[in-house]
C-alpha cells in the first residue's frame, strides 16, 4: 500500500540528516496506492479558506447571539488569533520537528511534516487537509471549553481556527509567491531560512514573535559569517 514510507522508516538514525537535505521540485512522491488514499493526502491552498471560514464566521457569530457586542466579539476573536501563534509556534518546534529515530517514529513524521522538508515545493501537500483539521478541531474546541465560559468560547474557538486560516494560506504564499513589499518579502526569507539553512531555528510562520520570545530567533546570515 505505501511506497515512499517503506523506506523512510528503515533509515533509521540517519532520517534525520536525509530529511533535511531538500530537494526542489514542484511535486513530491506518491504516498497511497490508493487513488482514493492519495487523493486524501493532498489539498490545493484555496480549499482552507473555502471551507473553514464559513465555520469561522458561524462560531463567532454564535458568540453574538449569545449577547457580546461587535467590539467585544473582535476583542475575543483576537484574543484567539494570539493563542493561535503560540499554538503555531509549540506545534513547529515540538511535534514537528520531534526528532525519530524508530520505524513508525519516522514514517509518523515524515507523513506529518518531514515530507514537506524533503520536498518543499511541493503545492499540494503544503496546506494541512481538511479533514486531518477536522479531527484536531474536537479536541482543541474541548480545551477552549475548559478555560472559557458558553458564551465566549465560540469566538476564542472562531478566533484560533481563524488564525489557522491565516497561517497555512501565509504558509502557501511564502513558498509560491513573488512578495514585492518588505515585510512579506522578509517573512518569506525569515520561512525559508529555516528550511534551507537552520533547520532547528525560526518556527514562526506568520511571525518571528515566539522565535525572539524562547530564544529559538536564527543569527543572520551577515551575523553568522562574522562568527
Amino acid at each position: 500500500m505505501l511506497f515512499h514510507f517503506n523506506q523512510v522508516g528503515h533509515l533509521g538514525e540517519d532520517y534525520q540528516e536525509w530529511i533535511h537535505q531538500p530537494i526542489v521540485c514542484k511535486e513530491g512522491p506518491r504516498f497511497f496506492e490508493s487513488d482514493f488514499w492519495e487523493f486524501l493526502t493532498k489539498t490545493k491552498w484555496w480549499v482552507i479558506p473555502l471551507i473553514w471560514l464559513p465555520v469561522v464566521c458561524w462560531f463567532v457569530s454564535s458568540s453574538v447571539r449569545m449577547g457580546h457586542t461587535l467590539p467585544q466579539t473582535a476583542l475575543i476573536v483576537v484574543c484567539g488569533i494570539f493563542i493561535w501563534t503560540l499554538i503555531e509556534y509549540t506545534l513547529h518546534r515540538f511535534l514537528f520537528h520531534i526528532r525519530t529515530k524508530s520505524y513508525w517514529g519516522n514514517t509518523m513524521h515524515y507523513l506529518i511534516h518531514g515530507c514537506h522538508h524533503k520536498h518543499p515545493m511541493d503545492g499540494l501537500r503544503l496546506v494541512f487537509p481538511p479533514a486531518a483539521t477536522a479531527v484536531l478541531c474536537v479536541p482543541f474546541w474541548n480545551l477552549v471549553k475548559l478555560f472559557s465560559t458558553p458564551s465566549v468560547t465560540p469566538a476564542v474557538f472562531g478566533g484560533g481556527l481563524l488564525g489557522y486560516v491565516m497561517y497555512d494560506v501565509t504558509h502557501y504564499y511564502l513558498h509560491h509567491g513573488q512578495p514585492t513589499s518588505e515585510v512579506p518579502r522578509n517573512l518569506k526569507k525569515y520561512h525559508l531560512n529555516h528550511h534551507f539553512r537552520i533547520q532547528n531555528k525560526g518556527f514562526g510562520i506568520t511571525s518571528s514573535l515566539w522565535d525572539k520570545v524562547f530564544g529559538t530567533l536564527p543569527q543572520s546570515s551577515k551575523a553568522a559569517g562574522k562568527n
